[in-house]
């Protein structure tokens, strides 16, 4: 699955997970991705899109 929104770039980040010992291991956070039907160009498609610029209106949703 692409991890990336075709509007703002957002992608997976990475990081440590902090243990209560201070031990960190290798963790990543995946953005909240929906997969959905976009007017982009003028053309309907299918795009991967991040739940804030669907929430803020920066797509334009196909029906």
């Amino acid at each position: 699955m692409a991890r990336r929104c075709v509007v703002c770039d957002k992608g997976t980040t990475t990081g440590f997970a902090v243990a209560h010992s201070n031990r960190a291991t290798k963790r990543k956070w995946y953005p909240n991705l929906q997969r959905i039907r976009i007017v982009l160009d003028g053309r309907t498609r299918r795009a991967y899109v991040c739940t804030r610029c669907l929430k803020s209106g920066k797509v334009e949703r196909a029906v």
